[in-house]
């Protein structure tokens, strides 16, 4: 018998730079502006070896795992981006719906 696998690194979809989010624990709200490979300690995004760099406010940055993330969507139910047409940000959001569970995808308060 096999053991059953979580969800492998090959099937991760990268939140692409310039998407809105919400940290679903402490409420923070910003864009994610990259990732940074973390050497040490236990929470890492599915690929085993980032964080996400999530911009608060200049010149506030704060790393963070896909777990600890809502991604924020607009009236359209289409991802929130910076600088990012309709087209774009509507195959991002196909994107992300196929790995993340629908209640991660909010719209803003």
């Amino acid at each position: 018998m096999k053991p059953v696998q979580s969800r492998t690194t090959t099937a991760w979809v990268r939140i692409p730079d310039g998407t809105k989010v919400k940290h679903r624990h402490e409420g923070h709200v910003g864009f994610i502006d990259g990732l940074t490979e973390i050497v040490s300690g236990p929470n890492r995004n599915p690929d085993g070896k980032t964080q996400y760099r999530m911009n608060i406010g200049a010149p506030d940055r704060q790393l963070v795992t896909e777990g600890d993330l809502s991604i924020l969507i607009d009236d359209e139910d289409l991802v929130i981006m910076l600088r990012q047409k309709a087209p774009y940000r509507r195959a991002v959001t196909q994107s992300l719906h196929s790995v993340l569970a629908p209640d991660r995808f909010v719209k803003p308060a």
